[in-house]
């Protein structure tokens, strides 16, 4: 099996395994796992921030910032894409009570005009406008980068309007690799920020959100009614620590054979890589012109090849490179699709 599915299809290698075995444990909810310490740290100072606190998922970061950040009846902006959205279930209407007022970016960026024109002037009739939104990299946009400066931009206008500023970042070492701007720096304007492990970095559970410790400590009640203790969570967070010693400069190669596909697929007949220059480690490809529908495409490269892609809607077609994908599995990947297609 070739799996392109999605970065989150990675296993954690025998190193990782290893290290993750001789990891010293205690009680995380007690604060007596070093190792859990150790990561909370790491994190908090790659972002630059004085706390952070380690998760079972990305999702439950997104869902504890927005209930830290508003109450029931308040308004979230972001993108039409974004994951808090389309992918949690609906978690921050039934958890906190609040509203989505999407924006329409461009590959899941929107800009600092957008932004301001949506951010409501208070009036008691209406919701009242609390956080503010991005996702780095964007998913449905196809891994696109937000750049600093619309980032800074968005935040500065938030922050002047009194609003929290929420980042999800998914992939947001992807984003540091591709751009070259330190975590840091694309961390510094948001009240609340995470690196999700489970993806592209490799490791096989969890989430690292950060904040100030304030924040922080809220996040830590919250935790606790989301499901509380995980204890001896060294074992896993571990696997985070050898993640970030490892396997971030690596996510270039990673950005490289999504490219490689990419120039592969736009030979094929009735393909379309959409947009052509790819950014990071997601690649999307129209097959609208092929006359075939997004799942019957899948579903042949599945059978007939062993590959496996996502799709979203009737003619996208998702591939997503990552740490258990080489070179030689996008160029036979590029291969099936060509037989798929002919």
């Amino acid at each position: 099996m070739i799996d392109l599915f999605s970065d989150t299809a990675t296993k954690p290698s025998a190193a990782m395994r290893r290290f993750m075995c001789d990891a010293e444990v205690g009680d995380e909810q007690r604060f007596e796992d070093p190792t859990v310490n150790r990561l909370q740290e790491m994190v908090a100072s790659l972002l630059g921030k004085e706390a952070a606190l380690y998760l079972p998922s990305g999702t439950m970061c997104n869902q504890i910032s927005l209930a830290i950040a508003c109450r029931p009846g308040d308004e979230i902006l972001l993108d039409r894409t974004a994951h808090p959205l389309n992918a949690e279930a609906g978690g921050a209407a039934a958890l906190s009570g609040a509203v989505f007022t999407v924006l329409d970016g461009v590959r899941g960026i929107y800009s600092p005009e957008q932004a301001a024109a949506a951010i409501r002037p208070v009036w008691r009739y209406a919701p009242c406008t609390r956080v503010v939104s991005i996702e780095q990299t964007t998913n449905l946009g196809g891994g696109a980068c937000w750049p600093i400066e619309t980032m800074r931009a968005i935040c500065a206008l938030a922050h002047d309007k009194g609003l929290w500023t929420h980042c999800d970042g998914a992939r947001l070492m992807n984003a540091v690799v591709a751009t070259g701007v330190a975590a840091s720096d694309q961390a510094a304007p948001f009240d609340s920020i995470w690196i999700d492990f489970s993806k592209g970095l490799g490791a096989p559970v969890g989430a690292v959100l950060a904040g100030s410790a304030d924040f922080i400590e809220q996040a830590w009640r919250f935790k606790q009614r989301l499901g509380g203790a995980m204890r001896q969570a060294g074992i896993i967070a571990a696997a985070c620590i050898y993640a970030l010693e490892h396997n971030v400069e690596r996510l270039a190669d990673d950005h490289g054979n999504a490219r490689l596909l990419a120039t592969r697929l736009e030979n094929v007949p009735g393909l379309r890589v959409v947009p052509a220059e790819v950014e990071t480690n997601i690649v999307l490809i129209d097959v609208a012109a092929s006359g075939r529908a997004a799942a019957e495409i899948a579903r042949a490269l599945d059978e007939r090849h062993a590959v496996r892609v996502s799709t979203f809607g009737a003619r996208t077609v998702r591939a997503v490179t990552h740490l258990d994908v080489t070179t030689a599995d996008v160029e036979r990947a590029a291969v099936a699709f060509a037989d798929v297609l002919a």
